[in-house]
């Protein structure tokens, strides 16, 4: 059996869904009068932003010099808090189409990229895309590829849009990327790479076979959780699911197997046969997913909580990559405290369940998880600033820094230079790339650039700067925790943990926001920001006042005073027992509010 397992990997809009499209036409997978643009897209979400949020797998036939191809192809997303993702289809992949905009270049997620592809030993085959764009310059994009990736290989010129150079994407496919490595007559060894819940089959995994077979009625173990299933049904992925009789090494495709519980169910985990357990588990698997930046999510109707606990339930199931625990807040009720992998990622996840689910969500301001040591030698991770120690216990705290990546034109180095290091950056390296383009290296903290940096980065950079980041580590730093309250009550949703010398100012935008975002009420609404129990920032919402003595007119004095002082007690009494209404606008207006 001819296979061939491959990836199409770029940075974000370089045209990798409009590749996959013409491939898919080309190949006759899917017919003309059924194509439409972005086919593998399926969410609404991804088809209106433009973008691709989830990989997705298809099989294609292909025939060349007279022999019959089965061609599996992965379409992956470009936008880096998504590269997960490209780690699960480079699992199943024996190698991948570098593509790269003809008009833009090597970008940072193309340097990303071409380092993961690397690391999995994929074969990588070059195409530049979009050459028939005006401002196109195929020259220059190929002498980026030499220059800052080393790869000397002649590219392939595609217009993706108009179909030029298709076929011969699909003919190198077929002689350079190699036939899968794996013996069909040996103990079964496969891999999860994907999942998704069908309410009346159960889980339905996604699969890439390295050795062996897999049919119905098989009996299978997955290694990492022990869980032993029976097969009920194997398939291929054609757009929509087709049953088959066999799975073989080397084929990816699907395993119905009646599972109920999606959390039994590990991305990366090896599955073998129950009675012949595989011994060899080596160069399969995937890291560890571990979120960067962490928010609550709550409910504006507290009555939804039950609604929003199911609708994260079944948003997991297919995005693995997203943690979730039930938290109480004494401003917003119950709700829960997230973790994701980016702030896109974040605003994703609330997008889909709002749409998804039809839920209104207030979402707290993003965080990262820093390091705490106490004084006693714990170390404790602190992802929620609710949780952050009294002072006297700590010894010192340390928080994650990120390997900054940012390709540029030389005119707005001396801008981006400066945002950075306004973010706190150090700078680690400038390269020259090209004559006219240049790569910034920054050492930066992660909490530095999970909000706003990505828009204020476009901003200096006119769009043309384009940026990847990776964990680095921790490092000490000086970190204090923001305590804001709202009419002497402490609101532990706008709590913040920041750095000492910025604290002065992010206290003085969180008084000047709620300041415009909280309605007046009949009584003075106080507004402080506390550090280390010391107010720094203090300003109060005025009360609304009625005219009580508008009636009085003319006559003695005492009758005004006497109005004036029971409006006056009336007032005090309200302050003592009223609340404070906190509207949705609120917590929006302190998303940005590092910025």
């Amino acid at each position: 059996m001819n296979i061939r397992n491959f990836c199409i990997v770029a940075h974000i809009d370089h045209g990798k869904s409009t590749l996959a499209d013409r491939i898919l036409e080309f190949t006759n997978t899917i017919p003309k009068d059924k194509m439409k643009p972005q086919i593998l897209d399926e969410m609404e979400l991804e088809r209106e932003r433009g973008i691709t949020i989830r990989s997705k797998s298809v099989r294609l036939n292909y025939t060349y010099k007279n022999e019959d191809y089965i061609l599996n192809l992965v379409d992956t997303p470009g936008h880096v808090d998504f590269s997960y993702e490209v780690s699960r289809a480079m699992i199943a992949s024996e190698g991948s189409l570098l593509v790269i905009d003809a008009s833009q270049g090597v970008e940072a997620q193309t340097l990303a990229n071409t380092f993961l592809t690397k690391k999995y030993n994929l074969k990588i085959i070059p195409i530049i895309n979009k050459i028939d764009l005006p401002s196109a310059d195929p020259d220059r994009a190929q002498k980026q590829l030499m220059e800052i990736l080393d790869i000397y290989e002649d590219p392939i010129l595609v217009s993706a849009k108009l179909g030029t150079g298709i076929q011969e994407v699909i003919e190198s496919v077929i002689t350079k990327i190699p036939q899968p490595a794996g013996d069909i007559n040996a103990n079964l060894r496969a891999t999860v790479f994907d999942s998704y819940y069908d309410s009346y089959r159960g889980v339905v995994i996604f699969t890439r076979i390295f050795d062996g077979k897999l049919k119905a009625g098989d009996k299978i173990l997955f290694i990492s959780s022990n869980k032993e299933y029976e097969i009920l049904e194997v398939g291929y992925i054609r757009i929509k699911l087709i049953p088959a009789e066999i799975l073989t090494a080397g084929e990816v495709g699907y395993i119905v197997a009646g599972i109920k519980n999606i959390h039994e169910i590990k991305i990366g985990d090896i599955i073998t046969q129950k009675d012949n357990p595989t011994k060899n588990i080596a160069g399969v698997g995937y890291p560890e997913i571990k979120p960067f930046v962490f928010a609550g999510i709550y409910c504006i109707n507290p009555g939804d909580y039950n609604s929003l606990k199911f609708a994260l339930e079944k948003l997991h199931l297919t995005d693995s990559s997203f943690i979730h625990s039930p938290t109480n807040s004494a401003a917003l009720g119950p709700g829960f405290h997230c973790g994701f992998l980016g702030s896109l990622h974040l605003e994703i996840i609330k997008e889909r369940l709002e749409r998804e689910y039809n839920l209104s969500l207030i979402i707290t301001s993003p965080n990262v998880s820093y390091k705490v040591k106490s004084k006693n030698k714990e170390i404790e991770e602190i992802d929620n600033p609710a949780k952050f120690p009294d002072y006297n216990e700590i010894e010192f705290i340390e928080e994650p820094y990120v390997k900054a990546n940012i390709v540029m034109p030389n005119e707005y180095g001396s801008g981006v230079i400066d945002l950075c290091k306004n973010k706190r950056g150090k700078v680690e390296e400038i390269r020259q790339l090209d004559m006219n383009h240049q790569l910034a290296i920054f050492e930066m903290p992660l909490s530095e650039i999970i909000i706003g940096f990505y828009d204020s980065l476009k901003s200096v950079s006119k769009g043309y700067a384009s940026f990847d980041y990776e964990q680095t580590g921790f490092k000490e730093s000086q970190l204090v925790r923001l305590e804001v309250m709202v009419n002497k009550e402490k609101v532990d949703a706008f709590s913040y943990i920041v750095h000492e010398y910025k604290a002065n100012t992010i206290a003085q935008r969180i008084i000047d926001n709620l300041k415009t975002t909280i309605p007046r009420h009949h009584f003075a609404v106080p507004l402080q920001v506390t550090v280390k129990n010391k107010i720094i920032a203090r300003d109060d919402i005025n009360a609304l006042r009625k005219d009580v003595i508008s009636k009085c007119y003319g006559g003695d004095i005492t009758r005004k005073r006497k109005l004036l002082e029971k409006q006056k007690e009336g007032k005090k009494k309200m302050k003592q027992f009223g609340r404070v209404d906190i509207p949705q606008e609120a917590f929006f207006s302190l998303l940005k509010i590092h910025e």
